[in-house]
């Protein structure tokens, strides 16, 4: 079964973590997770200049290392290149003291305030200690683009069915995904019903 939205309880168990942009103006925020990535991060950039949307690029430490010149680019178009920890973690299956110190790491190449949960995993004393220092955002809306087996014209369905108000959105940022595909369209349909992009 997949979860377009996250738990009803997840706000209550993460009270300041940002999942939707409330406002009563018909407003939506795009991110991207896993990047950045040689093949996928130039498409989406090139997508994002056309239609004039920013959005957040929430980066792998590893890839952000790898690829310095990639996380420059997407700073210099007017996009935020957030912390997406350095390896990818889960933290339901790691402590707090080496999940913490994996978010503390990627901040050498991704310096700045928000940081999105890989998976959407953060216990609560993970969250905690990390809230101090980071904006934590996680997602309203998830298209599972990332996923071969629910294809792109599914994710594209979703986007346009679901999207709401304040809706943060969460596409891929690399190559197995259809994050590269669906934008277009999507952005049209989105900006042809009286949505503007924000960033949080």
């Amino acid at each position: 079964m997949r979860l377009f939205r996250p738990c009803i309880f997840s706000g209550w168990l993460y009270p300041e973590a940002l999942f939707r942009i409330k406002s009563t103006e018909k407003m939506l925020c795009l991110t991207f997770d896993d990047g950045p990535d040689p093949v996928s991060t130039p498409g989406l950039l090139d997508i994002l200049d056309q239609y004039h949307v920013k959005a957040v690029f929430f980066c792998s430490g590893q890839a952000a290392e790898k690829y310095p010149s990639l996380v420059e680019k997407i700073k210099e178009k007017g996009h935020i290149a957030g912390n997406h920890s350095f390896s990818h973690i889960d933290g339901w299956k790691t402590n707090t003291e080496d999940y913490c110190e994996n978010a503390d790491h990627a901040s050498r190449f991704l310096p700045g305030r928000l940081f999105r949960p890989p998976y959407g995993r953060i216990t609560i004393s993970q969250y905690r200690k990390l809230k101090k220092k980071f904006r934590i955002v996680f997602w309203d809306l998830m298209a599972y683009d990332f996923d071969a087996g629910f294809g792109a014209a599914r994710s594209l369905s979703v986007l346009k069915r679901k999207i709401r108000r304040g809706s943060v959105i969460v596409l891929h940022d690399k190559p197995q995904s259809s994050a590269n595909s669906i934008l277009p369209e999507f952005l049209n349909s989105a900006i042809s019903r009286g949505y503007r992009f924000v960033l949080p």
